[in-house]
């Protein structure tokens, strides 16, 4: 009888064995995207880089930006069972700094997507690196208009971004100032960089053709200190604002300055987003008051940024906000996040793949996405911002500016 037994469970064994070696094999990953996949071994991170200006005079632009990264990765937590990695490069808000930032990112594999860059200047050069190699890349804040253009040399393959285009900020500073302040005349300022020269034409055009006098366009050195020579041309056209769309050092010189021009005494003086930062405060001094900035308009993000973002943010940093795009960038994180977990493949053991194109793919797909600025749905060349502008006015000592328009 237990001789019976024996030879029975040995045959079921014996069975169990055929079975196994008869039945579905596992096999394994064959990666088949058009451009390449990532690996991520079992508790590895998924690396995610940043290309930021988190040095010099424009660096609360880079490091809020990074700071709401930092938030999201610590609201989402693990993705997939791993924890993301961040890492970055200083973009230095210029096309030096784009073309190094770009060629330091572009030669690690490892990196699944870039959010970046601050500046268009920069991202000109870095795009051409970063989407070479593969990478998806989304910005916080590039906001020049050629960037997301179907068909233009500087809208590359993999390039996104959660800011708004400056043909929605051009135009609606335009508005303020015909519509709320009832100018008529008015001058511009660039730096020669591809965000502010693009912004102010798109400012002086909308302004044009809601009835208004463009009276100058001048042009100044971004690392120049004297700007009275320019100011003083202007002054000459009795514009009633001036729009300066630069950025922090010219932008608070030009705003201390403009006071001491004859014939601007009275003249409104307007920067952009590139000026909204403390250090303008701190450099404008007492001609800071009553000077204007268009920006996103926070008033507008959903109610997640007051309930949850903002307490994070100062949780993490031990303070309010610094800039402008952090919850931009906070929403490129998430979107990322998002099309990770669409398209990664998981092996049994925790590895994950990651293929290039398919996340592009699923970040250009990206509909009514709940991103804090709002309902994100992204254009096949990039465009996914829920463009809202407002007017903001600062006052001596105080930051954030106030919110004066619509």
């Amino acid at each position: 009888m237990k001789k019976s037994i024996f030879t029975i469970l040995a045959l079921i064994v014996v069975a169990s064995m055929v079975l196994a070696a008869c039945g579905p094999k596992v096999v394994p990953f064959e990666c088949t995207d058009a451009i390449g996949c990532v690996d991520v071994a079992p508790g590895e991170p998924i690396h995610i880089a940043y290309a930021l200006v988190i040095s010099g005079a424009d660096e609360t632009l880079g490091v809020d930006s990074r700071n709401g990264i930092e938030v999201a990765m610590a609201l989402k937590g693990q993705l997939l069972g791993h924890d993301v990695q961040l890492t970055g490069e200083d973009d230095g808000c210029s096309a030096e700094g784009g073309q190094a930032a770009g060629t330091k990112l572009a030669a690690d594999p490892t990196i699944v997507a870039v959010i970046g860059t601050s500046c268009s200047s920069a991202a000109r050069v870095a795009l051409p690196l970063l989407s070479g190699a593969g990478f998806s890349v989304v910005s916080p804040s590039n906001t020049a208009p050629d960037l997301t253009l179907e068909g233009n040399e500087n809208n590359w393959p993999g390039y996104l971004r959660t800011a708004h285009s400056d043909l929605h900020q051009g135009a609606a500073a335009a508005r303020f100032a015909f519509e709320s302040l009832k100018v008529t005349k008015a001058a511009t300022i660039h730096d020669g960089s591809l965000y502010a020269e693009k912004l102010q034409e798109v400012f002086a055009n909308s302004f044009v053709e809601l009835g208004g006098t463009i009276t100058a366009q001048e042009a100044v050195d971004p690392n120049g200190t004297d700007f009275k020579s320019a100011l003083t041309s202007i002054a000459a056209g009795e514009p009633e604002m001036i729009y300066y769309p630069i950025f922090v050092k010219a932008g608070s010189l030009i705003t201390r300055q403009a006071k001491e021009v004859p014939g601007l005494e009275t003249t409104y003086l307007m920067g952009a987003d590139g000026m909204f930062s403390p250090d303008v405060v701190e450099g404008a001094g007492e001609a800071v008051e009553g000077l204007y900035v268009s920006s996103p308009d926070l008033a507008a993000f959903a109610a997640e940024y007051q309930s949850v973002f903002l307490p994070k943010y100062e949780e993490l940093f031990g303070t309010q906000p610094i800039s402008i795009f952090h919850a931009h960038a906070h929403d490129a994180a998430m979107i990322i996040f998002a099309a990770i977990e669409k398209v990664a493949v998981q092996d049994e053991d925790g590895t994950l793949h990651i293929g290039r194109q398919a996340l592009r793919d699923a970040l250009y797909a990206t509909a009514d996405f709940k991103g804090l600025t709002g309902n994100l749905t992204c254009s096949p060349t990039g465009d996914c911002a829920n463009p809202v502008i407002a007017a903001y006015q600062y006052h001596v000592g105080e930051y954030p500016p106030t919110k004066v328009w619509p």
